[in-house]
């Protein structure tokens, strides 16, 4: 397989960060990282060049994790509170994504791209979380969401599920109180 080596000029996730040199697939370097702009070739014509683009990119992104970390000191008291039309057990018609929650972050004054939001499945039902917003590549923050129902309403939570164990210890309870009444009348 032929390979060739090459300079990021942004973070990817799969390959490294910003400014660091990297050997690919000739392939994905010509047909994805080159025309998006995300690499740029470095050819020993052009190695002194990619040497100062790299001193350079490198300068810049400790410039952007300086910047993510302020914000990550003034986002640590944030917290989002999402109101819902829910059914019964706390079942949301709908669900809260993580364009919700860049919405929510917007209108508190965060620009936050809903990329960097980490949101495994969208919440579908009330209750508390914790979702992580990724600032920069080496830092994030975990903001807390609450999810309630319309109104303020307290909804029951889901009874929850039980085993075959459990179960048959609760049918077992249940006979035994049955079975105690039939007794007390059997001693009058």
């Amino acid at each position: 397989m032929a390979s060739t080596t090459i300079l990021l000029r942004e973070d990817i996730e799969s390959l490294g960060g910003r400014g660091e040199i990297v050997k690919v697939r000739a392939g994905y370097a010509r047909n994805y990282l080159l025309p998006q702009g995300l690499a740029t070739l470095a050819t020993k014509g052009n190695l002194r060049q990619i040497e100062g683009e790299r001193t350079a990119l490198l300068k810049k992104a400790a410039i952007e994790k300086a910047t993510a970390e302020a914000q990550k000191e003034q986002m640590g008291a944030i917290a989002l509170d999402f109101e819902r039309k829910a059914g019964e057990g706390g079942t949301l018609f709908g669900s809260v994504t993580s364009i919700d929650i860049t919405a929510a972050l917007q209108a508190k004054g965060y620009e936050i791209d809903r990329k960097k939001i980490s949101l495994r499945d969208p919440i579908k039902e009330t209750g508390e979380y914790t979702v992580k917003v990724r600032l920069h590549r080496e830092v994030s923050i975990e903001i807390p969401v609450t999810v309630t129902a319309e109104g303020g309403e307290a909804v029951e939570a889901k009874p929850a599920k039980k085993g075959r164990k459990a179960k048959a210890d609760e049918a077992e309870a249940k006979e035994a109180t049955a079975a105690e009444p039939a007794e007390e009348q059997a001693d009058e």
